[in-house]
């Protein structure tokens, strides 16, 4: 008949490094440096199996000789310990992750991913349109738990009025909860996936989506507009008639630095990390924006060619729209002054698109075109320039 219970305290304190029994499966196992632990021990399907139920100094011998018991309790209904402990575990995980909020997954996407974004406003784009639109539908439901329906509660009611508002809303909830399943808090498919999916509950964007142009000046009223923007003597006031004579982005003109102009070139070279193509761009200044950054120079003050009121900071990004508000032009934007641009080029000269094209710095869709057009078409975007500036300046030139 086997032994049962055979260790004690006072046996345990002397134990050598080994397997010690004291019945029904358990063990204790001593290690060399006396270091001890328990050991449930059992066989299932032909296979020896061992189980760990904690250090000696942690689970006493009443508490190993219950841990046993109930191991063999389920070796009573053909249960196996050791996997019904993993389930137990997996679970546990389960549980946890289903306590994640989408919020909590929104803000460590964001975090990890905020590094690479080449622009930094998209975090707080992110941040709050998530805030606007998608919280107030399942900011605290559990991750796991974000279904189709909830997907639909928050896009349904903007897919037609704020079609690309949507669509961005719809790809930034698809990517948090890609990032939620490859962190194992959710399973399954993607709710917010478009193809095979949300395209069949939402009409396309195309079919729904209204152009929303930005308000651009009309063509005869810019020699006007600038003789305004003259009278300004203001940094803002230089910076908004530099980013129009060069059709510029307002981005592109407020985080110009003097290192980036070549005055014996006559020359203002973009970086690629702030254009939107990704590329260098060379811009070719006509003697008007010449002499405003001869004006910029004798202020200087930092190493932003249009410094803010911040050291070493460049004038705010809504400088520009402030400026318009002053004016009382709150019929047009910023932005709108390149399309007003294009369309003086287009009615009024004889440039060739690809020219005003190349001086927008837009990226050429055709892939053959683009193979074949690897040059900036630099002369003739000079000359664009200075007609532009001319233009401007409401004299006379010789178009195209």
């Amino acid at each position: 008949m086997a032994r049962i219970r055979v260790l004690t305290a006072l046996k345990i304190k002397h134990l050598k490094p080994g397997m010690h029994a004291d019945g029904l499966g358990l063990y204790l196992k001593v290690r060399a440096g006396n270091t001890k632990s328990w050991i449930f021990r059992y066989r299932t399907g032909g296979r020896l199996r061992d189980m760990g139920l904690g250090p000696y100094h942690t689970v006493s011998l009443a508490e190993a000789r219950e841990k046993a018991e109930a191991c063999r309790a389920m070796r009573y209904k053909s249960l196996d310990p050791l996997n019904e402990r993993h389930k137990e575990q997996q679970a546990k995980k389960i549980e946890a992750a289903e306590a994640i909020t989408f919020e909590k997954c929104a803000e460590s996407y964001i975090a990890a991913h905020k590094d690479g974004w080449k622009n930094g406003k998209h975090a707080d784009q992110w941040t709050t349109t998530l805030q606007t639109y998608v919280y107030p539908i399942f900011k605290d439901r559990p991750v796991a738990a974000i279904d189709d329906d909830l997907v639909l509660k928050v896009l349904q009611p903007i897919w037609k009025e704020k079609t690309e508002t949507a669509s961005r809303i719809r790809g930034r909830i698809e990517r948090i909860l890609d990032w939620a399943r490859g962190k194992k808090y959710r399973t399954g498919d993607n709710p917010a996936r478009w193809k095979g999916h949300l395209d069949l509950f939402l009409a396309k964007r195309s079919r729904v989506a209204t152009v929303a142009h930005h308000a651009a000046l009309p063509i005869d009223e810019m020699p006007g507009f600038i003789q305004i923007l003259q009278q300004e003597e203001t940094v803002v006031a230089r910076a908004f008639e530099f980013c129009i004579l060069n059709a510029t982005r307002t981005s592109e003109t407020l985080g110009m630095r003097w290192d980036e102009y070549d005055e014996k070139s006559q020359l203002w070279t973009v970086p690629g990390a702030r254009m939107k193509a990704g590329r260098d761009h060379r811009i070719p200044l006509a003697i008007r924006s010449q002499l405003i950054l001869a004006e910029m120079q004798e202020i200087r003050t930092s190493d932003f060619v249009f410094p803010g009121g911040v050291n070493e900071r460049p004038l705010s990004s809504m400088a520009f729209l402030m400026l318009l508000r002053r004016l009382e032009r709150h019929d047009i934007t910023a932005h709108g002054f390149r399309s007003t641009f294009r369309d003086w080029a287009a009615e009024r000269t004889d440039f060739p698109s690809e020219v005003v094209e190349m001086a927008l710095a837009h990226t050429i869709g055709n892939k053959v075109e683009a193979a074949y057009r690897r040059g900036d078409l630099f002369d003739k975007r000079r000359h664009l320039a200075e007609t532009w500036a001319a233009f401007c300046a409401g004299t006379t030139a010789n178009y195209g």
